[in-house]
């Protein structure tokens, strides 16, 4: 019979879907990472990170899995807190939609909201608050996202194998976005493997540290969920060829234009992550060009699908 035990082995196995009418010259396929039962790519290392803390005695059965997240991982860690029965915590920057936070709580996590403008550093930002409440609270774990290496190690394990088997190894390039990079990462290091002439891309919004000319180019952006103001520990630079800069504008036009021609939902970073793969499917006609779509854009609705909102920040005009 296939049925599976319980919601975390129904995660992976994504299909691969070819995007005729978003670029009609035939080599740009997306991989719908939202088809994930939690509906994105950050389930694969939620799970890979629990239980690579289960296995070590990080976290005991009853403890409390404490994690900053854009909404995603927080989903994740939220599925396997429900199956395994830990206590899940969240802290998430203000700038994260409402129906992230209000996905988040419905799973039952505890969701604390933080000013979104804090440095790493600062003691009440996302992260800081995070470090906090697992040094306080008895029994708690924090996967910490950012450094642990399980999380690139997920996508080496799993994501990376299932597009060199989709594709029959006839993959030429892979773009996704950038957040704590171990997408990019983990994918990038199996198939340079298999193939050392792979391109590994990773999309970037304007703004973020990866594409920075300057430092004084880092600055806030309105895409959630992908780049950085610093350089997480598991960004392995060396198996990404390239960083391609997307501006909010592109990435939010390119969402919208993907559900209109193609049927397929996905949020801004997807938008992000799809722009630069076009750019690089058109640059390069001889490669099987995949792109990442991490989430759906069911919890963007109220932005980047939302014309009201896009108006008010300038992105389309009244």
């Amino acid at each position: 019979m296939q049925i599976r035990e319980n919601v975390l082995q129904a995660i992976g196995d994504t299909p691969l879907v070819r995007l005729n009418n978003y670029h009609p010259a035939g080599n740009l396929v997306a991989k719908l990472e939202f088809m994930n039962p939690g509906g994105s790519i950050k389930e694969r290392i939620a799970v890979s990170m629990i239980d690579a803390a289960e296995a070590a005695g990080l976290l005991k059965p009853g403890g409390t899995i404490v994690e900053p997240t854009s909404g995603n991982t927080g989903v994740g860690l939220a599925l396997v807190g429900a199956v395994r029965g830990y206590r899940v915590i969240c802290t998430v920057p203000d700038k994260v939609s409402q129906e992230k936070q209000d996905l988040l709580r419905a799973y039952g996590v505890e969701v604390i909201e933080t000013p979104t403008n804090l440095l790493p550093e600062h003691p009440d930002s996302y992260y800081g608050i995070a470090r906090r409440l697992a040094a306080e609270i008895e029994g708690a774990y924090h996967p910490n996202q950012y450094v642990n290496q399980d999380n690139p190690a997920a996508h080496y394990d799993a994501t990376g194998p299932e597009i060199w088997k989709q594709t029959d190894g006839t993959v030429g390039a892979v773009v996704a976005g950038a957040g704590t990079g171990g997408t990019c990462t983990g994918i990038g290091r199996y198939l340079k493997e298999k193939n050392p002439d792979i391109l590994i891309i990773g999309a970037d919004p304007e703004g973020s540290i990866y594409s920075a000319d300057r430092p004084e180019d880092i600055h806030q952006y309105r895409v959630e969920g992908v780049g950085e103001d610093f350089w997480p520990e598991t960004i392995d630079t060396s198996v990404i060829d390239e960083f391609v800069k997307v501006t909010d504008q592109e990435s939010f036009t390119a969402a919208r234009r993907l559900a209109r021609q193609e049927g397929i939902l996905t949020g801004g970073s997807g938008g992000m992550a799809l722009h630069a793969a076009a750019l690089v499917a058109t640059d390069h006609p001889d490669r099987l060009v995949v792109v990442v779509l991490p989430d759906s854009g069911k919890g963007y609705l109220s932005k980047v699908f939302n014309d009201e909102w896009l108006k008010a920040n300038g992105f389309i005009a009244d």
